[in-house]
């Protein structure tokens, strides 16, 4: 009797640890995604973050169909201001990751706050997805197996730029802010303009201050080196933040032949292109020249919430990392580190401009970029630039510059 009683109670007991383990198998199954956002709300760029914020939660939405989860889990985001602080940024992303648990970083807006951000994904064996700091040695020298891009880098900017000036018989002078940004971007700019062989030369480089208001010397320099060259002239301007163009087209670079170009920007800079119809340049991305179904919703939508403003250049780059970071977990079957950064090599995902890819061997987002030229005749303030031609990923010839 005694043996049966023990039995049965032997037999409640396994079956109350299956149920147990049962429950809670669906309930670990059912952890939040978490993922922070690590951006530079305060500073200069607060427009900049504003713009990924609103992208990156537009993004996850398309991506989840609205119901903000994946794979039976809530996705849950944490969006972090630095202030464009790299003390500040790195140990946000050390919070992030040890006390918070994140499964996935994004972010930041500064490229200083990156750099300083990259050896602490590598301390955590972490992924960080950058958006939408730019400067080359992020994928370059500073890199790690844990980084990955959707912005674009210094280099796809600078290359963009060079293509759409590129053309025999034409001088160049650069100005661009004397930081990583600036000095990347000029660098890139001449190694594609070398490699393009179009006849186009860089003939002078000016690097200004980055809080620079006065540009009479720097334009003063410029216009020496470019004054008694025979052709097209530009003077090629690469520089985040108000741009200085107005204050160079004051000084009438036109007396000598001196033509504008600045690449592009958010709208309210380029806004300020409306007095120089025909000027060119190459440009991430603007709302009217991507083709597909994911550009036609994000435009329409974006319209939509906000009082009939269109996305603009950061709104993509938020909305083409949520997509990033949905397709990454999708493929990858879940949050584990290692299994995701396998599924994200050659990954191709979706995006407003298109389809983009991760190139294996740095993890940089390989991307279309746009060549355009300022309308002559605009019906409204964001109705800006014609296409002149997409430039397609396979044009863009970007260095692999790291040390894998």
């Amino acid at each position: 009797m005694q043996r049966a009683i023990s039995s049965r109670f032997a037999a409640a007991a396994l079956a109350l640890l299956a149920g147990t383990a049962l429950a809670a198998g669906p309930a670990a199954a059912q952890e939040d995604i978490r993922i922070a956002v690590i951006y530079g709300k305060t500073g200069p760029f607060e427009a900049y973050a504003k713009q990924t914020e609103t992208g990156f939660m537009m993004g996850l939405e398309y991506a989840t169909k609205g119901t903000m989860t994946l794979l039976g889990r809530k996705i849950k985001v944490d969006f972090k201001d630095d202030q464009l602080k790299p003390d500040i940024a790195k140990g946000l992303l050390e919070k992030a990751y040890g006390d918070d648990k994140v499964h996935i970083a994004v972010g930041p807006t500064s490229s200083g706050a990156a750099l300083a951000m990259l050896p602490v994904a590598a301390e955590y064996k972490r992924i960080l997805l950058v958006e939408p700091a730019v400067a080359d040695n992020i994928t370059g020298d500073k890199w790690n197996r844990y980084i990955f891009r959707t912005g674009r880098n210094s280099s796809q900017d600078a290359i963009s730029n060079a293509l759409a000036l590129c053309g025999p018989d034409t001088s160049i002078a650069t100005l661009a802010q004397d930081y990583a940004f600036g000095k990347d971007g000029v660098a890139a700019f001449e190694e594609a303009l070398t490699k393009a062989k179009c006849g186009a030369t860089i003939v002078h480089k000016e690097f200004a201050p980055q809080n620079a208001t006065d540009f009479t010397a720097s334009a003063q320099r410029m216009f020496d080196a470019l004054k008694d060259k025979k052709g097209r002239k530009f003077i090629a301007i690469y520089w985040a933040g108000a741009n200085p163009l107005a204050k160079i087209a004051d000084l009438k670079p036109e007396r000598f032949g001196i033509s504008l170009a600045p690449g592009g920007n958010i709208l309210p800079v380029m806004k300020t292109y409306k007095p120089y119809p025909g000027m060119e340049g190459g440009i991430y991305y603007y709302y009217a020249f991507p083709k597909n179904p994911v550009n036609d919703w994000f435009v329409a939508e974006h319209r939509k919430r906000f009082n009939g403003a269109p996305p603009d250049f950061f709104t993509a780059g938020g909305m083409s990392a949520a997509m990033a970071v949905v397709a990454a977990i999708t493929k990858a079957g879940g949050t584990d580190t290692e299994k995701m950064v396998e599924a994200m090599e050659g990954l191709e995902f979706e995006t407003p401009k298109g389809p983009m890819t991760f190139r294996k061997e740095d993890h940089q987002a390989m991307q279309t970029m746009y060549h355009f030229r300022v309308k002559k005749d605009w019906k409204d303030d964001l109705d800006m630039l014609d296409l002149v031609r997409e430039i397609p990923a396979k044009d863009i010839h970007v260095p692999i510059r790291n040390k894998r």
